[in-house]
């Protein structure tokens, strides 16, 4: 049974995570469309290394010159390819995004609470490994077998197959993920599919949240 904390006037928070090509995306674009507040790790994560800021500064004595693009932001393809092949390389960029994209989402949540935000969704590829799982107070996950999860993240990425591959193979297993979860959404059917099951268990937190709700009244 998904955790219910005191609400105490905050958004209730649903983290979800998969791997790579697990169709998180697809499940955090229903929830958007039910009325939720969707923030996505990755892109706050990039705002850690904007041109001008600490972080963009260290990820170039990190990794060089080669990872500044033309228009000075850093150049993420190029990062990638640096740190998904080094687990050191990969180890220093987290040291350096980790804890500020923390505090971006800590800041966006406050924000939505002073707008009336009742549902938010943290869309973390790395919600267990960065310790953001405990900003949500339920966890979806994900998931898919390796070779779906491949060959979507080939395509989205632009990448050959084989590399998505070894890319998925060294993020957390499914097994330590479904371990830490609330809900799990199987998303190795048909787009509908995974949109139904989001749907059904918006549905389902809807009930849970009511429930809550008339519990305290």
């Amino acid at each position: 049974m998904p955790k219910k904390r005191p609400r105490s006037g905050k958004p209730y928070v649903i983290g979800v995570s998969g791997r790579t090509g697990s169709g998180k995306s697809t499940v955090v674009r229903v929830l958007e469309e039910k009325g939720a507040a969707v923030l996505e790790a990755d892109l706050l994560a990039h705002q850690t290394y904007a041109p001008g800021t600490d972080g963009w500064r260290e990820v170039v004595d990190a990794y060089g010159q080669e990872v500044i693009a033309p228009d000075g932001t850093i150049d993420r393809r190029r990062l990638a390819a640096i740190v998904f092949d080094d687990a050191h390389a990969l180890a220093r960029l987290n040291v350096i995004t980790h804890d500020r994209t923390r505090q971006l989402i800590e800041q966006r949540l406050q924000e939505l609470a002073t707008q009336g935000v009742e549902v938010a969704v943290l869309e973390a590829a790395l919600l267990f490994e960065a310790s953001w799982d405990d900003l949500a107070d339920e966890v979806w996950v994900t998931m898919a077998p390796l070779a779906v999860c491949a060959e979507r993240a080939a395509e989205h990425l632009g990448i050959s197959r084989e590399e998505a591959m070894a890319r998925i193979e060294r993020q957390l297993p499914d097994e330590s993920r479904i371990a830490r979860a609330d809900v799990i959404i199987d998303t190795s059917g048909s787009l509908l599919q995974t949109q139904e099951a989001a749907d059904g268990e918006w549905e389902r937190l809807q009930e849970r949240l009511g429930a809550d709700s008339a519990a305290k009244a």
